[in-house]
């Protein structure tokens, strides 16, 4: 799964609104919109903010393993 893809599954399964998430990580909202239509690709300070808001790893977050919580 790509990281645009994950992303949006990780915030509908969490049932939360972009606002939400954008506020939780102190981001705009065109920001994180460009996120989830992968249009941009977040930093590494992003991707940290993002990993600690669903409560994964990073590494599930870009999709290097299907496992949320490995190497956490």
């Amino acid at each position: 799964m790509d990281f645009p893809t994950r992303l949006k599954k990780l915030r509908t399964d969490h049932h939360l609104t972009q606002k939400q998430v954008y506020e939780a990580i102190g981001m705009s909202s065109l920001g994180y919109q460009r996120y989830e239509y992968g249009e941009r690709k977040p930093s590494f300070d992003m991707l940290i903010a993002l990993a600690d808001c669903f409560d994964v790893s990073i590494d599930y977050l870009v999709g290097r393993t299907d496992n949320p919580k490995i190497n956490r």
